[in-house]
């Protein structure tokens, strides 16, 4: 089992990154990949969780290790799969999250993908009052602004693509691309930013 992985960011998909830790590269699956743009080339450390199905060994990565204790405490409710854990941190609203948890905000929770209300019961019921070890880190976390307003195309392409592989149907996605179209948004993670908040609000 993997705590971490240091090596050389060597690319950024719309899904995962690619990690070349001593000639070998890792596929790591993320929550929102753009996020190491600005790493790429560089020597990063990303914590790990390995998931070990019968068709499949996938890594998970973290930029920061409260993300990942996090993570598991979400991986651990039932109904919550490794990717619907992914999607739900994707949104980087961690401090909503843990608020909606604790005050038993179900409909906050029913705003991510695959997320009902029987499971955001089930999460309530499971990880309210649990999260302690991840409460004094996730409240130093700022609130991150969003700016509407041009957009480079690219931008807006990779935004879709990780926004569907994130668990987002077509219906929702397609419902916000007017706005993320007018954004000005610098990258790719700044737009996804954006678009995370604009989901969480319909």
């Amino acid at each position: 089992m993997y705590e971490y992985m240091c090596g050389t960011l060597v690319s950024v998909k719309p899904l995962y990154i690619v990690l070349d830790v001593q000639g070998i590269g890792y596929q790591i699956q993320v929550a929102n990949p753009f996020r190491f743009t600005s790493l790429l080339d560089q020597e990063v450390m990303v914590y790990i969780h390995q998931a070990v199905r019968e068709d499949a060994i996938t890594l998970y990565g973290f930029k920061e290790e409260y993300e990942k204790q996090l993570y598991l405490k979400l991986i651990s409710v039932s109904g919550i799969g490794p990717k619907s854990g992914l999607s739900i941190l994707a949104s980087e609203d961690h401090t909503g999250l843990v608020q909606a948890i604790e005050t038993e905000h179900v409909t906050y929770l029913t705003r991510f993908p695959g997320v009902g209300k029987k499971t955001a019961s089930q999460i309530i019921l499971d990880l309210k009052g649990k999260l302690d070890d991840v409460l004094v880190e996730v409240g130093q976390l700022p609130i991150i602004p969003v700016e509407e307003t041009t957009l480079n195309k690219q931008h807006l392409s990779e935004a879709m693509e990780a926004l569907v592989g994130l668990g987002y149907s077509a219906r929702e996605v397609n419902k916000i691309k007017p706005k993320l179209e007018e954004a000005d948004a610098k990258d790719t993670e700044e737009l996804l930013r954006m678009a995370f908040k604009l989901l969480l609000k319909n």
